[in-house]
């Protein structure tokens, strides 16, 4: 199974600590030898574009009204949802050594896979 994470911060909070950036690119040397790491980045500012009241409008960011920070994401091949809650938590365990004060959080999302939910209604 595939997972899509992404990290939120709960306020803008400037760029990682060295500490920080070393601890996680550990964990993501080590995720990717073992195959459970498939590609990860920072994200940077970038649109939003909104279907609403049949009107489709483009706002550029970064989105100052936002409380919550996206600030990068992990796409991960593991074998069922609490293994990626268990690699999440290891990730948050990283920040809250390596970075003091941090506050966020890790959200979880399983990736569907149309040509997977196609063999299984056929049964």
């Amino acid at each position: 199974m595939r997972f899509l994470t992404f990290v939120r911060a709960s306020e803008p909070s400037g760029a990682p600590p060295p500490a920080a950036i070393e601890a996680v690119e550990i964990w993501a040397t080590e995720s990717g030898r073992t195959g459970k790491l498939l590609d990860r980045g920072g994200l940077m500012p970038g649109a939003r574009v909104r279907l609403s009241g049949g009107r489709v409008t483009v706002t550029d960011g970064p989105f100052t009204e936002a409380k919550e920070v996206i600030g990068g994401y992990a796409i991960l091949e593991l074998p069922s949802k609490q293994a990626a809650i268990e690699e999440a938590v290891k990730l948050m365990e990283l920040h809250k050594k390596n970075w003091p004060g941090w506050e966020g959080e890790t959200e979880i999302r399983q990736i569907f896979d149309p040509d997977f939910a196609q063999e299984a209604s056929r049964g």
